[in-house]
């Protein structure tokens, strides 16, 4: 290598701007990849990933899976988060059990708290500039808009290559005017920074530009992968699983995979749940995941005399998700924000039809009236009617369940993530 380059061939001196891009790309647009997949031999990178915390989560998930793909590949990897605090669960454990790099910066929270930030930052601005890290990837909108300032700070010769991925936005989280124009402003400051914003469907892509966020040559599209393979083939049985939750045969079980919080659209199954449960006496609702609202939601279950029509699974491990997926026969995602929502593929992938509002990138999860409904947002009698067009049709369930199996593996498999990103990192990078 020639003296003062680096990995990516910048030289001392050199320009720093990012590469010519064309706006709104994909590397990955559900059929095939937009580039060759890579089989050369890979430079190692340095790479590292940093995230707010790690609980149960979808973003949580994804990054994961982008740290064990690239080690895989050989790159030295290291993941910095905060602790994972809240009643959602820990993927800690999974993260420090892999072999790459694992730190936890304790300051590090997903409030807005200037005097932790403030350390979080001076602390990654440290941490960087020892690593001298080729990529900083970061997830989440608070690690997200700091850990960017961090790496910025910590560049030498052209890098890290900082990137950021939108697995949701930030300025539409909250029920809050002024932390979304907080999130918002800052977003639009840390752009400017940012060499490739990923997004994991396009219209996170959309509604960033609407905001005034970063120029189109920025954003890339990739979208979030999964392990598919427990999905095909679960390691516990259906048949087994279902009469674990005491679902018999004839039961038809509609499930949501989602926390039990705010914005997630469990009230809405709610309110639609005495009239479906009248017209189809083998209607079971699934709950899989725990949350601060469980409480509430089981009241509102028993007074309306329905508690043996909902099974609520409480908290369970990642790892069960598709087992318990695999006893569905339909799967309902009525969330009120998303980015794009895993659970939608996870049920294609098991072989169930999807529902879901007309939201963000959840139409980039589905194929309407092929793998699934797509609702108009918040229309709860279209939504009742979606369900009980499933619920009366098992044929019309099962063609659909299994064209969502063969759209999902070919979209939200992890390879596709991982060989996508890795093409990102090399492209915008610019390689000698």
């Amino acid at each position: 290598m020639p003296p003062g380059a680096s990995l990516w061939g910048r030289r001392e001196g050199a320009s720093k701007a990012v590469p010519e891009r064309s706006a709104g790309r994909h590397l990955f647009r559900g059929d095939s990849l937009a580039l060759p997949t890579l089989g050369y031999i890979r430079p190692r990178m340095k790479i590292v990933h940093i995230i707010t915390r790690l609980i149960v989560g979808g973003a949580q998930e994804n990054t994961l899976l982008s740290c064990e793909g690239q080690h895989d590949l050989g790159h030295e990897v290291t993941l910095i988060t905060g602790p994972p605090l809240g009643p959602e669960g820990s993927l800690m454990q999974r993260a420090q059990s892999y072999g790459y790099k694992v730190e936890v910066l304790e300051e590090m929270r997903r409030s807005i708290l200037p005097g932790k930030d403030w350390k979080t930052y001076r602390k990654l601005i440290k941490r960087l500039k020892e690593i001298d890290p080729d990529v900083v990837h970061t997830h989440s909108s608070k690690a997200g808009i700091i850990g960017r300032w961090a790496a910025h700070r910590a560049k030498r010769d052209g890098k890290p290559l900082i990137v950021h991925t939108i697995h949701g936005l930030a300025f539409t989280a909250s029920t809050s005017a002024v932390v979304n124009n907080a999130y918002k402003y800052f977003e639009r400051k840390t752009a400017p920074i940012t060499d490739v914003i990923v997004c994991v469907a396009d219209a996170m892509r959309d509604q960033s530009l609407a905001a005034n966020i970063g120029r189109p040559d920025q954003y890339v599209t990739v979208y979030s992968g999964m392990d598919t393979q427990p999905f095909l083939r679960p390691p516990v049985p259906r048949d087994e699983v279902r009469k674990t939750l005491g679902l018999s045969d004839d039961h038809i079980a509609v499930g949501t995979i989602a926390r039990l919080f705010d914005l997630k659209g469990h009230d809405d199954l709610l309110d639609l749940a005495p009239d479906l449960c009248a017209r189809f006496p083998n209607l079971r609702f699934l709950w899989i995941g725990d949350g601060s609202l469980r409480p509430r939601f089981e009241q509102r279950i028993a007074e309306m005399k329905l508690q043996d029509r909902f099974i609520l699974t409480g908290l369970v491990s990642p790892r069960k998700i598709p087992e318990l997926t695999n006893a569905m026969d339909i799967l309902v995602h009525p969330s009120r924000r998303e980015g794009l929502a895993r659970a939608l593929p996870q049920g294609e992938l098991a072989g169930c039809p999807v529902v879901t509002y007309d939201i963000d990138g959840n139409r980039e999860a589905l194929i309407d009236n092929e793998t699934g409904f797509l609702i108009p947002p918040f229309d709860k009698q279209k939504l009742a009617d979606a369900l009980a067009r499933f619920l009366s049709d098992p044929n019309l369930r099962k063609g659909m369940g299994a064209r969502g199996r063969e759209f999902a593996l070919k979209r939200f498999d992890t390879k596709v993530m991982i060989d996508a990103l890795e093409q990102v990192y090399r492209r915008e990078a610019r390689p000698l």
